[in-house]
């Protein structure tokens, strides 16, 4: 039998539980129907699929909407490979336990580093050293640096999380590592590869203080090729300029929700492809 002040305990850590997931709860669902109620009524037809047009006073998001596309596809394409690779290496082939404590260690620092200084460093190095100027290209390499670590971080424990005997089985068939690792390893943990990789771009799509420095704020419409090569305004960026710089409240809440529906799908993505490869495993 549980005396009485082990059960007022008990009690009162529920109630505070409780109270903890209401008021989690409770913040979220302001938060968006805030941004929802602000945002949504100034979302239009001409605000998506127009470029802005100073002489008539008319404001679009098409370019900021395609270089948020442009930084997010290139961000992608180098950070992927590189995260991956290197978290593969790490669980699978690295020797030395040192040296890879070491780089562990080295990612989660730069995981918690402000995104502020990775922007004064992007441009110092990529704008200024490298000669990329600020341009798209320098937002994008600047964002790998950002989430390289949480991409490695994210597949070394989705590949930890492969039971050994998978391994060794596939050894006494006689298969070479490398087959062990593309036909065993990385399939039964690609679901969390993969969610790592869809909650990357969450993270890319709300980054906004490093690309001010290296990105720049143009709302130039341009295509790919010549968009990387140029300075623009992500998504993010332009709903700090139209805020802060101009004023247009109305413009940055549509853009507010945009982004919030972003996430919330991103989210929800992340969700369904983690459960679809969870039965996958099971059937």
């Amino acid at each position: 039998m549980l005396s009485k002040k082990r059960k007022a305990y008990i009690t009162a850590m529920k109630t505070a539980m409780y109270i903890s997931v209401g008021l989690t709860a409770a913040l979220v669902i302001f938060l968006v129907l805030f941004v929802f109620f602000k945002g949504i009524p100034h979302i239009s037809r001409e605000l998506l699929f127009t470029k802005p047009s100073y002489t008539s006073g008319r404001i679009g998001i098409l370019p900021d909407v395609l270089n948020t596309l442009y930084i997010v596809l290139a961000t992608l394409i180098l950070v992927i490979p590189l995260g991956v690779g290197a978290a593969i290496y790490l669980t699978e082939y690295a020797q030395n336990k040192k040296i890879v404590g070491m780089i562990e260690y080295a990612a989660e620092t730069l995981s918690g580093i402000p995104s502020i200084i990775y922007g004064l460093v992007g441009m110092l190095f990529f704008c200024q050293f490298l000669g990329f100027k600020t341009s798209l290209l320098a937002g994008s390499m600047t964002l790998v640096i950002m989430n390289l670590p949480t991409i490695m971080r994210t597949t070394q424990e989705s590949l930890k999380t492969v039971p050994q005997s998978y391994r060794d089985g596939a050894f006494g068939l006689g298969a070479g590592k490398w087959r062990v690792i593309r036909t065993v390893v990385l399939p039964g943990c690609v679901d969390g590869v993969i969610t790592g990789c869809i909650l990357s771009v969450g993270r890319i799509l709300g980054e906004s203080a490093a690309l001010l420095f290296t990105a720049g704020f143009a709302h130039a419409l341009n295509g790919i090729v010549e968009g990387l090569a140029s300075p623009g305004a992500t998504l993010t960026v332009a709903l700090y300029v139209y805020a802060k710089e101009q004023g247009e409240f109305g413009v940055a809440f549509a853009i507010a929700a945009i982004l919030m529906i972003l996430t919330l799908l991103i989210n929800l993505s992340a969700v369904l492809v983690s459960k679809h490869f969870a039965k996958k495993r099971k059937l």
